[in-house]
């Protein structure tokens, strides 16, 4: 190739690289639409884009929000499996797009979590969702549409419990369960959400105000670098995470310092953490949560809050993803404070 012709070529290449990097600024500007909140009698639609789970085990979900008023329309996806998968890539990608697609819908509970929602992320079609947004439910792998909505269509979801965490006797269920769980009835009905954590010794005290993102670290860390990775400058960043060794925990957060998802924050909530356990014989890490989180943030000065009510974990309250929130953390503890757009 020709010194000319290369060069003319290279210079295609960056200035197709700065034009990504335009449109990302670009999008991340653009307002959050906040879906139209749930009247009695709108419908949510029930689909399974991770993990297989049955007709039997969605049930209590399904009789406890009939009861608050919704109607509810189960997707092809339940009851289907595909291996450990809520039926095939081509069937859960289906099942989510028709529920995308359909007006009637206002909002789309996942049955659970596990595993799947990255292989079909690029082939389901979000572009009706800005012109007629509807509220996407769910927590653990749906970190994965939280996140791409977020950084792509910029509307508010939902992370919350989904399907499988409802009891099957609701009278019987402890009434932090109940709570939790109401939390997203009162979430879809655009009540205000506000939310308290016990004083931790390990709080960076301040206050600040942003965008809440976040959510399970393992698939946050798994998007970086694709069209789903979260941005995270200025923003009230929370995280959790479920049955991790320290050591994976402390590599992770390091993914997150290295690729500046924690240099510019507005703040830092970490909700549950569970620990896996070292393997017998294996040499203990020695590091712990604590220090693992506060090495990486040692050079900001923003707030920090630890145990915050989010998580693989009963203590686990709906959130507003990508509305705006004031987070206040002090020495009588921790307050999140959803603010109206």
């Amino acid at each position: 190739m020709e010194r000319k012709q290369f060069l003319s070529s290279s210079a295609l290449l960056l200035g197709g690289a700065f034009i990504s990097k335009k449109s990302l600024a670009t999008s991340n500007s653009k307002k959050i639409i906040v879906p139209p909140y749930l009247q009695p009698g709108d419908t949510i639609g029930i689909s399974s884009p991770s993990g297989a789970i049955t007709m039997d085990e969605i049930a209590p979900s399904v009789a406890l929000m009939q009861s608050c008023g919704f109607h509810i329309e189960i997707g092809k996806s339940i009851g289907k499996k595909d291996g450990t998968f809520g039926g095939t890539d081509a069937e859960r990608i289906a099942d989510f797009q028709y529920m995308l697609d359909n007006p009637n819908i206002k909002a789309i509970m996942c049955g659970r979590g596990g595993y799947g929602i990255v292989r079909i992320i690029d082939r389901i079609d979000f572009s009706s969702l800005r012109k007629h947004p509807k509220w996407i439910i769910g927590f653990s792998d749906v970190t994965v549409f939280h996140a791409h909505i977020n950084r792509n269509q910029r509307v508010a979801t939902i992370h919350s419990k989904m399907c499988n965490s409802f009891p099957n006797e609701w009278a019987k269920a402890e009434p932090l369960r109940q709570d939790t769980i109401l939390s997203i009835q009162k979430a879809l009905q655009g009540k205000p959400m506000q939310y308290n954590a016990a004083f931790n010794s390990f709080n960076r005290q301040g206050e600040c105000k942003g965008e809440l993102v976040g959510g399970n670290l393992r698939c946050l860390e798994n998007l970086s670098g694709t069209d789903s990775e979260l941005e995270t400058d200025g923003k009230i960043l929370f995280l959790e995470e479920v049955d991790e060794q320290l050591y994976n925990i402390d590599r992770m957060f390091w993914n997150l310092k290295r690729t500046g998802k924690l240099e510019k924050l507005a703040g830092l909530v970490i909700g549950g953490f569970k620990i896996k356990p070292d393997t017998p014989g294996d040499d203990k890490f020695s590091l712990d949560l604590q220090q693992i989180i506060l090495e990486k943030v040692k050079d900001t000065s923003y707030p920090i809050c630890f145990d915050f009510p989010v998580g693989h974990q009963v203590n686990n309250y709906a959130l507003k993803y990508s509305c705006t929130h004031q987070l206040n953390v002090s020495q009588s503890g921790t307050t999140l404070s959803e603010i109206n757009n």
